[in-house]
């Protein structure tokens, strides 16, 4: 509580408290912008932090990640339209709900949902990470390496597609991650000749490329979507639920933050399975299952909030191990890093501001984005209303400038356009991109670990398998691929 409270002194200086809103203001208008969403927005605007100190630039991008959250309900409620991928579930009985006349029941439901499990999990993150940091202290390269590869393996399997497909994109990812200089002889690999490739590729026009470019080609190629609103209400009391649907709320948020945060600290998890699984539980539970997809309270409230809680819980492993749970957090460790900053088990000793100082702009951050979204949801439904063709070409501007401005270099914007091609096709052809990013990040740290623990045993691969907890994190990366692959053997028996 001590060291709380030392945070909360860090975020509520001026400087500190307007990036915070600058964050979460930013999330909640991209995350009623459908298309755009936390990982694009973010790689856009890693670039602006580099001149900023390591403390107001984590809590700016994480206002960001979980803002967006709060902004995709709107959309989802009033038009029917997934502000983000989280919001999809949103869409089945939140705009029913609205349909029905209770547009501003459906949004108050959500906003306090979310807040509710926002903050819970927050709670949950400051008591739980200083003990998971110390007993990361227990891992040495062995255990570091295997528990990568669970990692890979987890978020592979819970992509959502084929698994080949899945596969292809973190050995993608894997294989730009190696390119550059060896990290222990410090020969070159895979560079051409190219002087610009020496030190690999910088994540900043990787991501920008794969995201910010590759989505204005998408917005490009796509029709707009001609789509009906239900009008916001008018006034604070027309968001407040009835006592029928404050009664059949509680029981859904309640389950939505547990399920919503255990499944944000698995790699892979997050925001958007949780919503998902949640809405599965609901259901389930329901005694009446027949109301879902028709404006059941329960469909609403267990997802909104097992979103909200699913964000919390991924910085726990960000923070406390240093792994990304999913490709957004794999953004905000590469700022970490830029900043100099490295997220693990030693950040608590070195950097107590910075973590304690993040950790306390998400209770303000929630809070803020509980005042913004009711009061401004007629405002920010209004963005909607900005033709793309103005849109797409600010989104280009911006993600040039950003990657120049990074390092100063053509060479990067070159490819940042040319990953923006290929994060394009890669798009148009179903394959999920934050996969890539993912391995991107975590390929270096394992190849890094394997080849100190073969140093350590003389070349010994038995080393992994020589303690309990290298050798679980291996079985269960060898579990997961197996499960991944049985559904389809199982098919063609």
């Amino acid at each position: 509580m001590e060291a709380l409270l030392g945070g909360f002194a860090v975020v509520l200086t001026p400087d500190n408290l307007l990036y915070c809103f600058i964050g979460v203001l930013l999330g909640t208008v991209v995350g009623i912008l459908p298309g755009l969403g936390p990982l694009t927005t973010i790689a856009i605007l890693l670039p602006i932090t580099f001149k900023m100190d390591v403390t107001p630039a984590i809590i700016m991008l994480s206002g960001i990640y979980y803002g967006v959250a709060y902004g995709g309900t709107v959309t989802s409620v009033l038009m029917r339209i997934p502000g983000e991928a989280s919001s999809v579930v949103t869409c089945l009985d939140g705009y029913e709900m609205a349909r029905k006349g209770r547009a501003g029941a459906a949004l108050g439901i959500a906003a306090i949902g979310s807040f509710i499990a926002g903050t819970a999990g927050v709670l949950a993150l400051s008591f739980l990470s200083p003990p998971l940091a110390k007993l990361v202290f227990a891992f040495g390269p062995a255990e570091y390496a295997m528990l990568m590869l669970a990692g890979l393996a987890m978020v592979t399997y819970m992509s959502g597609g084929s698994l080949w497909r899945a596969l292809l994109m973190a050995a993608f990812g894997l294989l730009l991650g190696s390119v550059g200089s060896d990290p222990m002889n410090m020969t070159q690999r895979m560079t051409f000749g190219l002087l610009t490739l020496g030190d690999g590729f910088n994540l900043v026009p990787l991501a920008i490329g794969l995201f910010g470019l590759s989505e204005v080609l998408f917005m490009a190629s796509r029709d707009p979507e001609k789509v009906e609103m239900v009008a916001p209400p008018k006034g604070l009391l027309g968001f407040l639920p009835n006592r029928e649907e404050a009664r059949r709320s509680v029981g859904p948020v309640a389950r939505g933050t547990v399920l919503g945060f255990l499944i944000g600290l698995l790699p892979g998890g997050g925001a958007v399975i949780a919503s998902f699984m949640s809405y599965a539980v609901e259901r389930k539970l329901s005694k009446n299952p027949e109301e879902f997809g028709k404006g059941a309270v329960e469909g609403l409230a267990g997802p909104e909030s097992a979103n909200n809680a699913g964000t919390s819980g991924a910085f726990v492993p960000l923070l406390t191990m240093g792994i990304p749970a999913n490709a957004v957090t794999a953004l905000l460790i590469g700022a970490f890093m830029i900043h100099g900053v490295t997220p693990g088990p030693m950040i608590l000793e070195r950097q107590p501001e910075v973590f304690w100082g993040v950790v306390a702009s998400m209770y303000i951050g929630n809070l803020m984005l509980l005042i913004l979204n009711l009061p401004l949801i007629g405002l920010f439904v209004k963005i909607l209303l900005i033709p793309r063709a103005y849109l797409a070409p600010l989104i280009l501007v911006v993600c040039l400038i950003g990657v120049y401005s990074s390092s100063g270099n053509p060479a990067d914007v070159l490819l940042a356009v040319i990953f923006g091609f290929v994060g394009w096709w890669l798009r148009r052809t179903g394959f999920d991109l934050g996969i890539v990013i993912l391995a991107f990040v975590l390929g270096p740290i394992f190849e890094r670990s394997v080849r100190q623990a073969l140093a350590i045993s003389d070349g010994d691969p038995s080393i992994f398998l020589r303690s309990g907890i290298s050798t679980g994190f291996a079985v269960v990366a060898a579990l997961i691929l197996v499960a991944g692959l049985w559904p389809k053997r199982i098919g063609r028996g």
